[in-house]
């Protein structure tokens, strides 16, 4: 049942998996400020501070409600004071693009109010260093974008989240599926976006890869990585650093099921290789291998054989004018502005992909390690 009229400060509207954001005013008789009498199916308040509406109108009504009934409120959207967490490599990369912004982009919409590092840096391009404490009680500070190293995430993403604020991190969200999916659930309950980066799936070598895999039908495939040595006690089992090549199959051949899983390890040589064995829905076996060590040189080598042909190298593209971590951004931009939402596809994607990684690790856990 509806609540008595109340003010609330954006309307959460859903239409065709799209959502918007809209300064609204709930009444008793289920009419939403901003939408014409009949339109409103139902509303309902789904979070504090929020309304949820369901309209009866189509795409080319609300575009009509858009440019008369509200006209250029969304040309005013609000600036999100956004905070960078952890000063390596990514980390310097996402404050130049936070100073930089791709013009006319949703990314305009992100003032960087400074960085936390457990290092003491002083200032960064004019930025100033912040505590963590700062950052989490700052009312200036909307947003956080978290690049530390794998096993902080979940403890940094579930520090943001209570304190109110959005988060953007780096893959993987967790070291577990389950922690994962609590850390969805807060954001579900406090309101605010989650958004996982996933470069990988944004470079144009990879697009390319997608279009001439689409329609196929798989008969078998493999995917082998190499590259230098990691310190798994930073980023854990290799089938979580190594998360954005699963993410890749997963995304090619949907849904996987681990039928075997195999780690040789010589920790003294730093090196390791596993070797997992999968099954697509249609039982076609796909091998993934990840192997790291000191002479080994990133690189990728696919092999798909399909029943019209066989794809054994990646495609050549050239570099994009706009680069991998600043189309993320403005994908996390994009979110807050309420212009794209979290597709329940892709959280379904990236908890998969968690959910295979522990399986990956409990089953060679079981074997100890050669």
């Amino acid at each position: 049942m509806l609540q008595k009229a109340q003010q609330v400060r954006w309307c959460l509207y859903r239409q065709r998996n799209r959502v918007c954001d809209l300064p609204s005013e709930l009444g008793k008789d289920g009419n939403v400020t901003g939408f014409e009498q009949g339109q409103v199916i139902t509303a309902w308040n789904a979070i504090p501070g929020k309304v949820v509406v369901q309209l009866k109108h189509s795409k080319e009504h609300w575009n009509e409600i858009m440019q008369k009934g509200m006209g250029d409120w969304h040309k005013r959207a609000e600036m999100f004071g956004v905070v960078v967490v952890g000063i390596g490599v990514a980390g310097r990369v996402r404050i130049r693009d936070l100073l930089n912004p791709l013009p006319n982009s949703a990314a305009e919409k992100l003032k960087l109010m400074g960085f936390v590092s457990r290092r003491t840096l002083g200032n960064i391009e004019q930025v100033k260093q912040i505590t963590l404490e700062e950052a989490l009680q700052s009312s200036e500070i909307q947003a956080a974008i978290i690049s530390l190293e794998n096993r902080f995430h979940e403890e940094y993403v579930r520090l943001f989240l209570e304190a109110g604020k959005h988060v953007c991190v780096e893959y993987p969200l967790a070291l577990s599926v389950a922690a994962a999916q609590k850390l969805w659930d807060l954001a579900d309950i406090k309101g605010k976006i989650l958004h996982v980066e996933h470069i990988e799936l944004l470079a144009e070598p990879y697009k390319q890869l997608k279009q001439q895999v689409n329609r196929k039908e798989l008969i078998e495939g493999s995917l082998h990585f190499t590259g230098g040595p990691l310190d798994r006690q930073r980023t854990g089992f290799p089938a979580f650093s190594g998360i954005a090549r699963l993410s890749w199959l997963v995304d090619l051949f949907g849904e996987l099921t681990l039928k075997s899983a195999t780690l040789e390890e010589q920790q003294k040589q730093h090196y390791w290789k596993m070797t997992t064995r999968f099954l697509t829905k249609n039982s076609r076996p796909l091998i993934w291998t990840e192997e790291r060590g000191p002479e080994l040189k990133r690189k990728k080598q696919i092999n798909f054989q399909f029943k019209s042909d066989t794809l054994d190298h990646l495609p050549e593209a050239p570099n994009t004018r706009v680069g991998l971590f600043m189309q993320d951004l403005n994908l996390f931009a994009q979110k807050l502005a309420g212009q794209t939402p979290t597709e329940l596809s892709e959280k379904n994607r990236l908890l998969h992909c968690l959910d295979l990684a522990d399986e990956i690790r409990i089953f060679c856990e079981q074997v100890p390690p050669s």
